[in-house]
């Protein structure tokens, strides 16, 4: 019993009088919908990885150079003060990295127990020919102070 017009111009169904186009509107509006939440997750997701990439500006630089450098602990349950600094790059520069060592185990020690007292092993101010240099890589040793 409704209006029907063979173009699909107009349409009268279940009593809504509604014209082609907003039909695609309906159908696109629907679309969208179901992928809204994906499509809110993956931004959520490409905000979230892009605050833990640090850009070129927030590196710190030793001697003109960039080393990257890791400090971890060397056995978190029985020593839990001691840790180990490694340090990529020495051939680029000695003294740089031995102040990119001496940062990272500053950084590690404040982050983990407060203080920035260390009592290294071996560390920047060891005699050069005791420092532990392997496959273009500087290893540091020291413990943290606690407060």
């Amino acid at each position: 019993m409704g209006l029907h017009v063979r173009d699909g111009a107009y349409g009268v169904g279940g009593g809504v009088l509604m014209l082609a186009s907003e039909k695609k509107r309906v159908v696109g509006l629907k679309h969208f919908i179901c992928r809204g939440p994906i499509l809110g997750a993956v931004a959520a997701l490409s905000v979230i990885s892009a605050c833990t990439v640090s850009s070129s500006s927030d590196r710190v630089l030793f001697d003109g150079q960039f080393f990257r450098a890791k400090a971890k602990h060397v056995d978190k349950k029985a020593m839990p003060t001691d840790f180990t600094v490694v340090v990529n790059g020495v051939s680029a520069s000695l003294d740089g990295a031995r102040e990119a060592g001496r940062y990272e185990g500053t950084k590690f020690c404040i982050e983990n127990f407060g203080s920035s007292s260390i009592e290294w092993k071996v560390g920047p101010d060891t005699e050069p020919q005791n420092l532990r240099i392997s496959d273009d890589k500087l290893t540091f040793a020291g413990a943290c102070q606690r407060p």
